[in-house]
């Protein structure tokens, strides 16, 4: 009997809230591909696609001002 793995795909969507990020730079530390800093030391979203939402970046952010949806 073969055993099969199945992998439900999910919709996952970042924000960051420029206003209450103020630039420390923990969730590009943790995830380097999906956040940057912007040219204004803000936190940008640069590439969502590699998001996995495992929720590391939103759970280690002393302002709260990451938020990631998983749909």
């Amino acid at each position: 009997m073969a055993l099969e793995a199945t992998a439900k795909a999910y919709c996952r969507t970042i924000s960051v809230s420029t206003a209450m990020c103020k630039g420390c730079g923990i969730c590009v530390a943790l995830c380097p591909g999906v956040l940057s800093l912007a040219g204004d030391g803000k936190v940008s979203v640069s590439n969502q696609s590699l998001c996995t939402g495992c929720r590391n970046c939103e759970n280690h952010c002393p302002d709260y001002a990451i938020f990631v949806k998983v749909a």
